[in-house]
């Protein structure tokens, strides 16, 4: 496996199976069932450049449960970054500290750039509108759960495709477990045609709409993501299309019972409450999957076998 997560092509179909079986393992550390502190000792450094709430705290509650230790960033406003220090600089200093790092930064390559700076493992926990390599880890482990298998499956990305990072990373993971992938927005927010070239050279099968109701009967997993307002360099253009898609209980009613609704998260307004108490609802056990996913890869970078494991 290579020293960094930057993205899925980091990965192998095979290394992604095996940190799928790593962290069905570990769930019971995972929610508190048994103490297992196979990281002790170990210190992980949480650089969030960006606001985050579920992968900052995972990260953290992921090297806990094990037994290890975080120091976080804190407030950007109250780092050397306000005094003009590079994230090389900063890098380096982090590398002398910590054993491990997950990095967030709003530019896109910063995490590339913080790999080739340390010695340590470089965990991307978000590069702007780039890449966000574990949620996709989290996202694939929620979607076997369900189904006991990734391939095959037909899986709708809906709403900010466009600077989404996580349904670039997803769908670029999905399409090498031969599943279809149907891509839902407007065409302000529709996935980069160079994700879409490189999707469909590779063999993948997609279609593009803008009916996210005529596609909810076909599918096995409907993807809901926040239209970005932060990622907009215009507000005029995000007020066009704020709160374009809306998803409520009613519109499930032709679902295949087994379908399973994901979200990143934070939503807004694009899944109603009323969706939650429905069978299909599954992104508050995708959050809880962050700290799974993510013990499973800082064990596997850190050279950690799981008990029950290959290693």
């Amino acid at each position: 496996m290579n020293k960094d997560l930057i993205t899925m092509d980091d990965l192998t179909n095979e290394e992604i199976s095996s940190l799928l079986d790593d962290a069905d393992r570990l769930l019971p550390a995972a929610r508190g069932e048994e103490y297992l502190p196979l990281l002790q000792g170990k210190l992980l450094a949480n650089m969030f450049f960006e606001p985050s709430t579920r992968t900052r705290m995972s990260f953290e509650t992921a090297m806990k449960r094990l037994g290890g230790d975080v120091v976080n960033l804190g407030d950007v406003k109250s780092s050397s970054a306000v005094k003009g220090e590079t994230l090389y600089d900063t890098m380096r200093m982090v590398d002398g500290y910590c054993d491990i790092a997950a990095l967030r930064h709003p530019r896109q390559g910063a995490a590339q750039y913080a790999g080739d700076a340390c010695s340590i493992s470089i965990m991307n926990g978000g590069d702007g509108a780039g890449h966000h390599p574990t949620q996709t880890l989290l996202d694939l482990f929620t979607i076997r759960q369900a189904f006991g298998r990734l391939d095959g499956l037909k899986v709708a990305m809906v709403g900010d495709l466009r600077y989404g990072r996580t349904v670039h990373s997803l769908s670029h993971a999905l399409a090498r477990f031969d599943c279809e992938l149907t891509f839902i927005s407007p065409s302000q927010l529709s996935m980069p045609e160079e994700i879409i070239e490189d999707l469909t050279a590779n063999g993948a099968k997609i279609t593009v709409t803008e009916d996210l109701l005529g596609a909810i009967p076909d599918a096995d997993v409907i993807y809901m993501t926040r239209i970005q307002k932060e990622r907009f360099p215009d507000e005029d253009e995000y007020t066009k299309v704020a709160g374009i898609y809306k998803l409520s209980a009613d519109d499930l009613a032709g679902a295949k019972g087994e379908m399973i609704i994901l979200h990143p998260l934070p939503r807004v307004d694009e899944i109603h409450p009323d969706v939650d108490v429905t069978r299909h609802a599954r992104y508050f056990e995708q959050a809880f999957n962050g700290v799974v996913a993510r013990m499973a890869l800082m064990c596997k970078l850190l050279g950690v076998g799981i008990p029950g494991g290959d290693d």
